[in-house]
């Protein structure tokens, strides 16, 4: 009897000593999961405007475990717009690392003291400003359109925005306003952040054919980027596009030239036209650098909306269209005088980005004519 209750009195020992250390270690383990929660990586989808780039946000801002925001900086330019774009570059660069920390204060600055979710601008783009915490009518794994998310969530405060933000693992940004990568060194090497940065281009050509579409809604950015004087004439959209195709030659060769340690395997070029000839093996591509999973709902949602009927036809919407014949629509509606003149401001871009000039109306009609080469490995 005696060496039966020993025998319970030992095991009861052990048991409270197993307690003990578990108890002990639990801390650290949660320790270790608050630091990993904390860290979040940070995602700069670099661009210019009629690129792709809103669909390429798209791409991160479904993900359920993205934080997304389409074009903060529109703040600092539409508040600041008497001012030129590299006068600028200091504030918008402030404003994006606040909000990679998350630390939404920065749009005290540019909105008025009573600003509401819906006063960010293209709130209803991001996923995460439709799903809990900050708006309850849908699910974290749900695909929501802006349409539905502008009806059923527009009604929640601002602070949602920050809250929301805070239980993200990824917070991914789309900017249209850098127009060189040296400004973005101070984030590269900022401690607090784990920046990496997605570098989309579009053929130059089509992007002019775009900017042909959208001209009143670019008339601000444009007297930024060059110059209200140099917006005027005929020249003026050349020289808009002048300017864009050399920032994206300069950034290109920062990025992918760079033997800054800070810029290894963190900086990939990606080509519109390469995401809508295989968008899955692109999307794979780009969240493999994010280190995000592919999952199968995504996969499915990426295939429908890259393989529709729709044109294109609504500026700055993502709706289900067929993106091959979207990206090739210039070469059957942009005349070949204006071909030739975007292919003499932009020629060094598209040498370097692996762009086909046109030589004649021809070449321009003929479809079969691949006007991509294979991107350079440099």
């Amino acid at each position: 009897m005696l060496k039966f209750k020993g025998m319970q009195v030992l095991m009861f020992l052990i048991v409270l000593s197993f307690g003990l250390l578990y108890f002990r270690l639990l801390p650290c383990s949660n320790k270790v999961l608050l630091e990993e929660k904390g860290s979040p990586t940070h995602i700069l989808i670099l661009s210019s405007w009629r690129s792709g780039s809103s669909f390429t946000g798209q791409i991160f801002s479904q993900h359920p475990s993205v934080f997304y925001l389409m074009e903060p900086a529109w703040h600092v330019w539409v508040t600041m717009y008497q001012s030129s774009a590299k006068v600028l570059h200091m504030a918008v660069r402030d404003l994006v690392r606040s909000v990679f920390l998350c630390d939404m204060s920065v749009f005290d600055a540019y909105m008025s003291r009573e600003k509401k979710k819906s006063d960010l601008f293209k709130w209803e783009a991001s996923r995460a400003l439709c799903s809990p915490p900050a708006c309850d009518s849908f699910s974290r794994s749900d695909i929501i359109t802006a349409g539905d998310c502008r009806t059923l969530c527009g009604r929640y405060p601002f602070s949602k925005v920050e809250e929301a933000c805070k239980t993200y693992s990824h917070v991914v940004i789309k900017e249209v306003r850098f127009f060189d990568l040296k400004v973005l060194y101070p984030l590269l090497t900022d401690p607090s952040l784990n920046l990496k940065i997605i570098h989309l281009v579009r053929d130059p050509r089509a992007v002019f054919r775009s900017r042909e579409n959208t001209v009143a809604e670019l008339t601000r950015d444009s007297s930024i980027i060059v110059g209200t004087q140099n917006t005027k004439g005929e020249m003026g959209p050349y020289n808009t596009m002048q300017e864009i195709c050399k920032s994206h030659v300069e950034i290109y060769k920062a990025g992918s030239r760079a033997v800054s340690s800070f810029l290894k395997d963190r900086y990939l070029l990606v080509r519109y036209e390469d995401i809508v000839r295989d968008p899955l093996a692109k999307a794979a591509q780009m969240y493999r650098f994010a280190e995000l999973h592919f999952t199968p709902e995504l996969q499915k949602w990426i295939y429908n909306i890259t393989h529709g009927k729709g044109q294109g036809t609504q500026a700055f919407d993502i709706e289900s269209r067929n993106a091959v014949s979207v990206s090739q629509a210039w070469r059957k509606t942009l005349p070949f005088q204006k071909i030739e003149k975007v292919q003499n401001v932009c020629k060094d871009a598209m040498d370097l980005l692996g762009y086909r000039l046109l030589q004649s109306e021809e070449e321009q009609q003929n479809m079969s004519l691949d006007l991509l080469f294979a991107q350079n490995s440099e």
